[in-house]
């Protein structure tokens, strides 16, 4: 596993309070791996889910840290998403 996902599952944990009882999440970031979120909490997998948000590094540091809302990092092409646009939103909430 890359440092980037240990370190974003570390922050994710840190930052959702160790789940997401929506549903299932899956954070893809770019030449690093992937990491699910559901309601047993953050973790690097590549399971099937039921939104899929995609971005680089760089974006996804951005969000985690606040440098950057995840809505204006989909509306500006930075963040892509598939599936769930609903299930995304709460878990953009849940980010900022």
């Amino acid at each position: 596993m890359s440092d980037v996902i240990t370190a974003a599952v570390a922050a994710l944990n840190e930052k959702m309070g160790g789940g997401f009882d929506a549903g299932t999440a899956k954070f893809v970031i770019e030449g690093e791996g992937a990491i699910i979120v559901d309601g047993d909490g953050v973790r690097a997998g590549d399971d099937e889910a039921d939104v899929t948000l995609t971005a680089d590094a760089d974006v996804f540091e951005d969000m985690l840290s606040g440098n950057l809302n995840p809505t204006t990092a989909f509306m500006t092409g930075k963040l892509s998403v598939d599936g769930n646009m609903g299930l995304a939103m709460q878990l953009g909430s849940a980010l900022a």
